[in-house]
């Protein structure tokens, strides 16, 4: 039997809520049937991952404060990331015992997803070897931090469309110093339709996991919030 999943589009909310709509899933399980991809988009927020090196986070509290962006810590792998209006933030929260429990694997994975889905704007992004995440022209465009609780995958990636790439400077962007960011804007001259890009980011995901898209999730739901 085939694998399916389904899907929800929140729009943009605060990374706590995201965080707690995750929460949510987790503590009342999937659809029986099914995986779950949320795609959404934040307000400025920076995310300190389980593997923060403190020297990462350039600019102190104050500053971030004074700049309008957030500061939290979260249970995921990973080092310092940014997100922001323009960025496409996507949580699947998938069952990995139905896939060997191979987190390796589900890493490229996600990857993979990535590179199919900008593929579709001729453009042609790469990994680079020992580092998670996607590239293009030697320039970081997505970033990939998961989590998960029972095997089932949290957290999750995010790609860069029309990002305000100055919020990078107030990290080392996943403990990569050398790393520069880009986005679809910067490279096409203009960003695709975010609709057209969660489209193609969820056709790539049925490719990838060999998973049908069986729709928007059916749940009751706060259509602000993606919370019940």
């Amino acid at each position: 039997m085939q694998q399916i999943f389904f899907t929800l589009r929140p729009g943009r909310l605060p990374y706590r809520t995201g965080l707690a709509l995750q929460e949510k899933f987790l503590a009342e399980g999937l659809p029986a049937t099914g995986d779950l991809l949320i795609l959404l988009e934040h307000p400025p927020t920076i995310t300190l991952g389980r593997g923060t090196d403190p020297d990462n986070l350039l600019s102190s509290s104050r500053q971030l404060q004074k700049s309008g962006i957030e500061l939290i810590e979260v249970a995921r792998g990973g080092d310092a990331t940014y997100h922001g209006p323009g960025q496409l933030v996507g949580y699947p929260l998938v069952d990995l015992s139905r896939r060997g429990k191979d987190l390796h694997r589900y890493l490229r994975d996600l990857e993979e997803v990535l590179i199919r889905a900008l593929s579709r704007w001729g453009l042609q992004a790469q990994r680079q070897a020992g580092r998670t995440g996607v590239w293009v022209d030697g320039r970081k465009i997505a970033s990939i931090g998961v989590g998960v609780r029972r095997w089932i995958s949290w957290h999750g990636f995010a790609l860069n469309l029309d990002t305000d790439l100055s919020g990078f400077k107030h990290i080392v962007p996943c403990g990569l110093r050398d790393v520069r960011m880009t986005s679809m804007a910067q490279l096409l001259g203009s960003a695709p339709q975010r609709r057209a890009v969660e489209d193609a980011i969820i056709s790539a995901f049925a490719d990838v996991f060999n998973s049908q898209h069986a729709g928007r999730h059916d749940t009751q739901t706060d259509p602000q919030t993606g919370l019940a």
